[in-house]
């Protein structure tokens, strides 16, 4: 019989700093790998597979993001802008390194938009706020205008650069040969599996001793720094943590289309992303995965619905249903930022609490 959470009591030290302390979430946390590692990619079919590596891919992004917002503090509207730094990277370490394994070029890309991001992160120890959010701004328009104009790097304006789909181990015919990823249930597993990675690392920063330095400045930065925390050296390192996941995210995109294109992270992507991390719940590593499902599911829900209502209900045809489409989406996406900004700040993280809140006393009123 399991003990509930008011009975779980600690004997030693590691019980005491482990994530999970009460026996429920560590099932629940097992249940969901069973679910995501084992049973969706054999259930799963070519195009849903699709979707959930886009869902996996933007939710390392969001994730990436709330660390420097939600957890930090630290406004910033240029995170595709970082994205495209680990996309080129990748792509010219590939490119220059034709024998280069793709994981030197997935850490490669998330180092080098680190490096960039703590670079434009050097004026947020005089300004926050909204200069900040300027200053992020001209990093997006600036790391915009080098790849659009340095041809070495990209071939020139909006260049692209093609790069060959990252292989993994098989075993085959009594040995291991190298299989190219072609398949979307082969994406599937890199990109859960470094998600996964990435997940696990924020849950141990904000464990840490930066983690709290963290929300600290967040908080109120002058206390912070008046019980020693240095300032700029943890926005600096907020910036490095949330420019990698940026970066890292970049790469992941440049497997998943073969291709690193300008226009897959310009100004509507960076945000798109800060959307998820305000729809999704600040602060909060579950509302990054939230957010970053709901709009990337947002315009396959509205397509379904408009061609399905338009189509038997006021006789709209394909065409005129795909010229109101983009209208519609930034409707409702301009609508549901405001929406949660005003009812539920905290955002579907919150719900989720308020939903798993009510069945834990269930079926008692209240605690």
């Amino acid at each position: 019989m399991l003990n509930r959470e008011t009975g779980t009591f600690k004997k030693t030290y590691q019980d005491d700093l482990a994530i999970y302390k009460a026996p429920l979430p560590k099932i629940t946390v097992g249940v969901i790998c069973l679910l995501v590692f084992v049973i969706v990619p054999l259930l799963g079919s070519e195009y849903w597979l699709g979707i959930l590596n886009l869902i996996g891919i933007a939710s390392l992004g969001a994730l990436g993001l709330n660390i420097l917002i939600g957890y930090t503090g630290q406004i910033s509207v240029g995170h595709a802008a970082f994205m495209s730094v680990g996309a080129y990277s990748a792509a010219v370490i590939l490119r220059e390194f034709p024998d280069a394994h793709w994981i030197i070029a997935l850490v490669g890309g998330g180092c080098a938009a680190a490096i960039a991001g703590m670079l434009f992160g050097i004026p947020s120890l005089r300004i926050k706020g909204l200069y900040l959010a300027v200053a992020t701004l001209a990093a997006q328009l600036i790391i915009e205008w080098i790849i659009n104009h340095w041809e070495w790097l990209s071939g020139g304006a909006q260049g692209s650069i093609y790069i060959v789909p990252p292989t993994f181990p098989w075993f085959e015919n009594g040995e291991f040969v190298a299989k190219k990823m072609v398949e979307n249930v082969h994406y599937y597993y890199l990109i859960y599996v470094v998600l996964f990675i990435g997940v696990l690392a924020a849950l141990n920063i904000f464990r840490s001793y930066l983690g709290r330095a963290f929300i600290a400045v967040r908080d109120r930065d002058i206390a912070a720094e008046i019980i020693g925390i240095n300032i700029f050296k943890t926005k600096l390192i907020a910036f490095g943590i949330a420019s990698f996941y940026a970066g890292v995210t970049g790469v992941l995109y440049t497997y998943f289309y073969s291709i690193a294109n300008y226009e897959m992270f310009t100004l509507v992507i960076s945000i798109q992303f800060l959307a998820m991390c305000i729809i999704g719940g600040l602060a909060s590593i579950l509302g990054s995965i939230l957010g970053a499902a709901f709009i990337t599911l947002l315009p396959i829900v509205l397509d379904l619905v408009i061609r399905g209502l338009g189509g038997s209900v006021l006789g709209w045809d394909d065409a005129h249903a795909s010229r109101i489409l983009p209208q519609w989406n930034l409707m409702f996406f301009g609508g549901l930022i405001m929406f949660f900004l005003v009812v539920e700040p905290d955002g579907l993280a919150r719900l989720w609490r308020k939903f798993t809140d009510y069945f834990r006393v269930w079926p008692f009123p209240y605690n």
